[in-house]
């Protein structure tokens, strides 16, 4: 777990990162915070993230002491926001060219595919930050069973769709580009179009449903 405090990311942007579990209850603290936030004077946004809130600032307080001891209160004050969005099914093909790293995943559970699959699409994840890349979201609700490390070779050039689990968490990659997670299956969804309006198909607070359409062993 990464140290909690307030750390620099640049010239006018701070990351307030917490040390707590990652579940939706914790998540909904971040969500509130990033709504009170976002009105102090010296914040121009502040962006949710996982157990941590990104800060980009109109003007660099002269004491971040003091700002850090406010996001601190306000962390500790536990108020929570919920956030209802839409539900979203995805049609997904588990296993074959699309997921290859599936078999792995079942001998690292220790399960067989079929149940793999049946647990990874039974719960409704929810969308708790976006990032990454433009359309990707981080999503709660693995099941801790899935639960499985980063791959120590990262893929280079993973396609737009792959849909993988690394850790407690699953996502969909929105585009092209290098992944340390391993994939399972592929997504029939566009995530990310800039010709669409909003360009991004999920916000925080979304919810997602997986629908296998095809598992191929």
């Amino acid at each position: 777990m990464p140290e909690q405090g307030l750390f620099p990311i640049g010239s006018r942007a701070l990351i307030y990162q917490v040390d707590c579990p990652f579940d939706l209850p914790h998540q909904q603290r971040i969500w509130a915070m990033a709504e009170e936030v976002s009105t102090w004077k010296c914040v121009a946004e502040a962006v949710p993230g996982m157990t941590n809130l990104a800060l980009r600032l109109k003007d660099v307080p002269p004491d971040l002491d003091i700002l850090e001891m406010r996001l601190d209160a306000l962390w500790q004050s536990g108020r929570t926001k919920t956030l209802t969005g839409k539900v979203l099914d995805i049609d997904i093909t588990y296993g074959g060219a699309g997921g290859p790293h599936i078999h792995e995943v079942a001998e690292m559970t220790g399960l067989g595919i079929d149940e793999l699959v049946r647990r990874h699409a039974a719960p409704s994840y929810t969308v708790f930050a976006v990032g990454s890349h433009a359309g990707y979201c981080y999503l709660g609700g693995l099941d801790p069973r899935l639960q499985t490390p980063r791959r120590k070779v990262p893929l280079q050039n993973l396609p737009g769709g792959s849909l993988s689990v690394a850790g407690l968490q699953t996502g969909v990659s929105a585009s092209a580009g290098p992944s340390g997670w391993n994939t399972i299956g592929t997504a029939d969804t566009v995530f990310f179009d800039p010709m669409r309006e909003p360009a991004a198909l999920l916000v925080p607070g979304d919810q997602i449903r997986f629908r296998p359409v095809e598992v191929i062993a």
